[in-house]
C-alpha cells in the first residue's frame, strides 16, 4: 500500500542558496493516507455487495451504487487536489 503515499506525495521547487532551485518532497499526513485506504477498501466492498446483489436478488441496488460513487469521488477529489 506504499503506492497510496507516493501518489499523495507532493514535489516542489524552492530556491536555495546561491539561487539554485532545489526540489523538495512532501510526504502526506497519515491520517490522510489512512483515510484513502479506507475509501478505497469501502469502494471495493461496496462494489462487490453490488454485485452479489445483482447476483442473487436479481435486480439494480441504486442506493449501494449512490454510495460507490460518493466514494469513488472522493478518492479522486483526494488524488487530484493533493496533487494540484
Amino acid at each position: 500500500m506504499n503506492w497510496i503515499k507516493k501518489a499523495l506525495t507532493r514535489t516542489v521547487s524552492v530556491k536555495g542558496p546561491r539561487g539554485k532551485k532545489l526540489t523538495v518532497q512532501i510526504e502526506p499526513s497519515e491520517k490522510l493516507v489512512l483515510g484513502v485506504k479506507f475509501a478505497i477498501t469501502m469502494t471495493i466492498c461496496l462494489t462487490l455487495l453490488e454485485i452479489a446483489h445483482m447476483a442473487f436478488l436479481g435486480i439494480w441496488n441504486s442506493e449501494i451504487f449512490a454510495a460507490i460513487t460518493g466514494f469513488m469521488g472522493t478518492v479522486t477529489g483526494i488524488l487530484i487536489g493533493q496533487k494540484g
